[in-house]
């Protein structure tokens, strides 16, 4: 069963083909994907791994966790489900 990982500490300038090749040696990853700020379209230093098996990602998490990455010490766990966020009433802040 594919396992889904949270990876923080990201430095800016890394892509998902990156991201996606540093866990590969960890195991088979099938998706790796960083998250980009919709307004400036720039990363925003997090992403997500996709290994396909639990035992992959398991070894991602102890290889990664704490680790420096050109620069940065990565954040790597088990992701979380998203959190259902607060209505805020239909206001968008800038009225």
């Amino acid at each position: 069963m594919a396992k889904k990982l949270y990876v923080g500490g990201l430095p800016y300038k890394t892509t998902n083909d990156e991201l996606k090749s540093l866990f590969e040696s960890a195991g088979a990853v099938s998706s790796a994907t960083i998250i980009m700020d919709k307004m400036t379209g720039r990363s925003k230093g997090f992403g997500f791994v996709e290994m396909t098996n639990d035992g992959d990602a398991d070894a991602a998490i102890s290889t990664f966790n704490g680790k420096d990455f050109e620069g940065r010490n990565l954040t790597v766990n088990e992701a979380r489900p998203m959190e259902a966020r607060p209505s805020n009433g239909g206001f968008r802040g800038d009225r």
